[in-house]
């Protein structure tokens, strides 16, 4: 397995959290699948491909389009993340972002900035033995505008004090390079040094 290099003018890393520092995908995957058959949804991989990076509500909200449904955003985001919760004990970090978090820490400002919701963020950091490493976490509650709108990421270096463009983002779904790519930081697709099993 290839390791991850960090560009030489790289001053602050910014790191996704699901699929990127935590391999919660699966986990993830499996509470949406079984929270939305109930409602006639066969949540497929390929959707859920589709979806990665969005946040909890509005997730709820974008599958109501798809398919004609009247889900209530917040009951059955809510049922999700209680699914997910059940199994987040299992979760393991992706070892070749832990390592450049290892490697870095106390050398380079650090952030995470997720889709997800702040109190699972924290929950999920803890579960993969990560919370110590960072202060600046940049959730879902933070921001107006989710990925692949740059506000995440913009926030994260503002936090961090380090100009965008010598920022590098660490990233696993489509959505995320996006925002990373408008705020004008360097970005490393996580998918090429780790393939999830979902």
């Amino acid at each position: 397995m290839s390791i991850i290099s960090i560009d030489p003018e790289t001053k602050g890393l910014i790191f996704d959290l699901d699929g990127t520092i935590a391999d919660t995908m699966p986990a993830h995957f499996k509470a949406w699948r079984k929270t939305c058959k109930p409602y006639g949804i066969d949540f497929t991989k390929e959707l859920f491909m589709q979806l990665a990076g969005i946040p909890l509500y509005k997730t709820v909200e974008k599958l109501n389009k798809i398919y004609g449904t009247n889900m209530d955003p917040q009951k059955v985001g809510d049922e999700k993340e209680d699914l997910f919760k059940i199994t987040l004990s299992q979760t393991k970090a992706i070892e070749p972002v832990a390592e450049i978090i290892l490697r870095y820490h106390g050398t380079l400002p650090m952030a995470v900035g997720t889709g997800g919701q702040r109190s699972i963020a924290i929950d999920t950091l803890k579960a993969v033995g990560m919370d110590k490493y960072f202060d600046i976490i940049v959730s879902s509650d933070d921001i107006t505008h989710p990925k692949p709108h740059p506000e995440t990421f913009l926030k994260c270096a503002r936090l961090m004090e380090v100009d965008p463009i010598s920022c590098q983002v660490f990233e696993d779904g489509v959505l995320g390079m996006q925002a990373a790519r408008k705020a004008g930081m360097k970005v490393t697709d996580v998918n090429k040094y780790f393939v999830t099993a979902l």
